[in-house]
């Protein structure tokens, strides 16, 4: 596939905000490896292309594992995911099929007693963000394979 638009193609700060929330995160004392985590299944559900690259060399220069990473998509029937990465990539996968599905009573309950509420608003945001580079990078094209870890 032949990309469509480059992000040089864009006008100048049309991105400012997102990266704006990216560079938060990096220094907010969020666990960025779980937020990596989530953001490599919100792209396997979306099927971002580039997103996955990206989110897959930055989860293992992380200290992620492969194994980890390669059966993301069967994470229910893993045994190697803690408590607080299940109910993140469930809430994750909620809100990236919001059109489908509610944040359950139950799903905020199980949140609220593994994450504060802020903690909680840090992670509803970061899935907001990831389904919008993803909708952003497919609606693009931006061809995969070329990310460097740290990139952005």
């Amino acid at each position: 596939m032949e990309q469509r638009i480059s992000y040089q193609d864009t006008t100048k700060g049309l991105f400012d905000g997102l990266m704006k929330t990216e560079f938060y995160f990096k220094k907010s004392g969020a666990d960025l490896k779980l937020l990596e985590l989530m953001k490599y299944r919100i792209s396997q559900i979306n099927g971002c292309a580039y997103c996955l690259d990206a989110h897959h060399k930055e989860s293992i220069h992380m200290g992620e594992t492969e194994q980890r990473l390669h059966s993301l998509v069967a994470w229910r029937e893993c045994p190697y995911y803690s408590d607080k990465e299940r109910v993140a990539l469930a809430l994750a996968e909620v809100l990236t099929n919001t059109s489908r599905e509610e944040v359950s009573d139950e799903l905020y309950t199980t949140l609220s007693a593994l994450f504060t509420k802020a903690e909680i608003a840090d992670l509803t945001v970061a899935i907001a963000q990831i389904n919008a580079w993803n909708r952003i990078n497919k609606a693009f094209r931006t061809t995969p394979g070329n990310y460097k870890v740290g990139q952005f």
